[in-house]
């Protein structure tokens, strides 16, 4: 008996996993771009300085939280094609 023979059909988990990750990224990416507006509207109207920098701080702190779920993304993309083709 060859284990691959035993390997349970996985592509329902895979295509589970992707699609959530697809949702995930796409209300991040909404809700990312509008905290960037209102970060970067909040800059431009600033009077006090303390104020701008809170608001410089807050966009560096949206680009990084973007960055990081594409790079979330990339990396279900690398584990989810890892699976053996004859799991599918």
């Amino acid at each position: 008996m060859h284990i691959l023979e035993t390997t349970p059909n996985v592509a329902p988990i895979t295509d589970l996993i992707l699609t959530w990750t697809h949702i995930g990224q796409a209300l991040v990416g909404s809700i990312g771009a509008l905290a960037f507006i209102f970060a970067f509207l909040w800059k431009i109207t600033a009077v006090e300085a303390k104020s701008a920098l809170e608001a410089k701080q807050w966009i560096q702190r949206i680009v990084v939280g973007t960055i990081g779920v594409e790079v979330a993304g990339s990396l279900v993309n690398v584990l989810t094609s890892s699976v053996p083709p004859t799991a599918h």
